[in-house]
């Protein structure tokens, strides 16, 4: 498998979690971007962390730490134009902060189905998960254009792409993501 690029985008405002910053909540003892950094450095060549406020403390985990080219905390594409802006590798692959169970084998699964599509993006339950997605980095001039004209939404911009859906049914429980007091709740009590 070639060298991949893992971007974990930990740039939002959490405004479902009351606006704390959700990569470093506590979740059994950890914040949660140290349980996706965990589960992603075996899948890629490097880490790059997407982060947009307390930058001082996603540096303590070892990894490059970038901020948004444009303001206004505009998106998740605006990590991945982040990412891929610095990225040294032609493949990137996103994930979420707020994922900790993501698959073990994402990088490995995408990469087999990319081919010679743009991007491929994780499916299960029917349900597209659209920020768990292995891309070119040659696609940096096409997003920097979209963000510039005010595009932010993430579906509308795949549209534009060809993508491939992966599959994986047989891991659903690996896209919970954690966006409120209450989901974190349901898997650590004592938060």
């Amino acid at each position: 498998m070639e060298p991949i690029t893992g971007l974990v985008l930990a740039g939002g405002l959490s405004r479902r979690m009351g606006r704390v910053d959700k990569g470093l909540t506590l979740l059994r003892g950890r914040p949660m971007v140290a349980w996706v950094l965990e589960r992603l450095a075996p899948q890629v060549s490097e880490i790059i962390v997407n982060a947009n406020q307390n930058l001082e403390r996603y540096r303590e985990f070892g990894y490059h730490v970038v901020s948004d080219a444009i303001g206004d905390f505009a998106g998740p594409l605006a990590g991945l134009q982040a990412g891929l802006l610095t990225a040294a590798h032609s493949l990137v692959l996103t994930v979420p902060c707020d994922s900790p169970f993501l698959p073990a084998d994402l990088a490995k699964r995408l990469h087999r189905a990319l081919g010679g599509a743009d991007l491929a993006v994780a499916k299960s339950g029917g349900r597209t998960h659209p920020v768990f997605a292995l891309c070119r980095r040659e696609l940096l001039p096409r997003l920097s254009d979209y963000l510039a004209r005010g595009g932010r939404k993430v579906d509308a911009w795949y549209a534009k792409l060809e993508v491939v859906e992966v599959a994986f049914d047989d891991e659903p429980d690996a896209f919970c993501n954690i966006n409120t007091l209450d989901e974190l709740r349901a898997f650590d009590p004592s938060a």
